[in-house]
């Protein structure tokens, strides 16, 4: 986990000691920091993204609903809603009219 949260400060030390050791020379100190911060952003991603999965696989396991499953749900939701209510409307507008025709008829007939 150390080497997955290298600062550069941590990663100019390492290749300090490399210097030191005489395995790295004094002109790669700077690229040899840069490889060691890029190495180290690289494994912090993996471990997220291995973390992530494991954390999906376990949640699908358990049948627990994602974000992504509401935010399905409710897009169906909000669909049949609509319908629903147009739906409403245009039977609310049929018996306002099967009302008028039989009001106008039954004046008709008194009339």
């Amino acid at each position: 986990m150390q080497f997955t949260e290298l600062r550069r400060s941590q990663a100019r030390a390492i290749a300090d000691d490399l210097v030191h050791q005489g395995q790295l020379a004094r002109d790669q100190v700077s690229q040899a920091v840069d490889d060691l911060i890029e190495m180290s952003r690289r494994r912090r991603e993996d471990v997220r993204k291995l973390v992530q999965h494991e954390v999906r696989r376990q949640l699908g396991a358990l049948g627990l609903a994602t974000k992504a499953d509401l935010a399905s749900l409710e897009r169906r939701l909000t669909k049949v809603a609509r319908e629903t209510q147009k739906s409403s409307a245009k039977k609310a507008a049929a018996k306002k009219d099967t009302a008028k025709k039989a009001a106008a008829k039954s004046a008709r007939k008194a009339g």
